[in-house]
C-alpha cells in the first residue's frame, strides 16, 4: 500500500483500437496516434517480425533468415495492409497539443453590421 504513493501509474492505452489513426484514451484521456513500423533486413530488404523490448523496436531473431545478417532498418508505415499485419509494430504515442495563445473569429462578408474590435486586456 504504501509502495502505490511511490509508483507511478502509466497507461498503456489498451482500449485504443489499433484500426483508428488517432483516438482518445478512454482511462487517460490523452490523445493517442497509432504508429506502424517494419523490420527490413538492410543486406536483402527482407520484412523481419519485429518486437517492442524496453521502448525500443528490434527484430524478434537476432539474425536474417535469408542471408544471415544482424544488420536492419526500421521503417514508418503511414497505414497497414493486411499483407504487412504479421511484420509490422504498433507504437501508440502521446500527441501533445501545443497550447495557442490566440483566438480567431470569422465575419460573414453578406451581413451588413460591422462588428467592432474588442480591447485585449492583459
Amino acid at each position: 500500500m504504501i509502495w502505490s504513493l511511490f509508483k507511478k501509474e502509466h497507461c498503456s492505452h489498451v482500449h485504443v483500437t489499433p484500426d483508428v489513426d488517432f483516438a482518445y484514451c478512454p482511462d487517460c484521456g490523452e490523445l493517442i496516434e497509432n504508429r506502424w513500423y517494419l523490420i527490413r533486413c538492410s543486406c536483402c530488404g527482407i520484412k523481419l517480425k519485429g518486437i517492442v523490448k524496453n521502448g525500443e523496436i528490434i527484430p524478434e531473431k537476432k539474425f536474417c533468415r535469408n542471408c544471415g545478417s544482424n544488420d536492419f532498418i526500421i521503417e514508418r508505415i503511414n497505414k497497414i495492409n493486411f499483407i504487412d499485419i504479421s511484420y509490422a509494430v504498433l507504437l501508440k504515442a502521446i500527441v501533445l497539443n501545443p497550447d495557442f495563445r490566440f483566438t480567431q473569429s470569422w465575419v460573414d462578408k453578406n451581413n451588413p453590421i460591422r462588428p467592432k474590435l474588442l480591447n485585449s486586456c492583459r
